[in-house]
């Protein structure tokens, strides 16, 4: 892997930070000119260092203002089973992340729902169908303090 210098590494947290920036601003923030900032945020795209562009959105503003975190057990382990429940999950537009983790659990959801009915509606309809669930535990976010998708190093 490729050594990044002090200038990438400011791009990189400058981005993190809002990436809507425009290559100006960033060129003017690091004191260089358009052209070597250009070419270094492709070069940082390219090489994998920026995944994409996202925009964060206020899921309360859009009525989604519970938060769930959801473990999940599978039944057994297997490589068809653990395909096929990925697979089922990234369906489900209720769930902004998954991780397959270690521990207790084998997954870990976030879950986006208006309130606790439309939780439990997805629970049981959609989560419900899903190939290869042992068992599920919920925990409910009270606040959200801290949203950020920025790596700091």
């Amino acid at each position: 892997m490729e050594k990044l210098d002090q200038i990438d590494a400011q791009l990189l947290k400058l981005l993190g930070e809002d990436s809507s920036k425009t290559i100006k601003e960033l060129a003017e923030q690091v004191n260089l000119s358009h052209t070597p900032v250009f070419e270094r945020v492709k070069r940082l795209e390219a090489n994998g260092y920026i995944k994409k562009y996202i925009a964060l959105i206020d899921a309360e503003k859009l009525d989604y203002g519970l938060i769930v975190f959801c473990n999940i057990k599978l039944k057994h382990h297997d490589k068809s089973i653990g395909h096929e429940f990925v697979t089922d999950i990234l369906q489900l537009s209720e769930v902004v992340e998954c991780y397959n983790i270690s521990g207790d659990f084998d997954f870990l959801l976030k879950v986006y729902a208006r309130d606790m009915k439309h939780y439990q509606d997805f629970v049981f309809n959609k989560l419900g169908s899903v190939t290869g669930i042992g068992s599920t535990h919920s925990t409910f976010v009270m606040c959200e303090n801290k949203n950020t998708y920025n790596v700091n190093f």
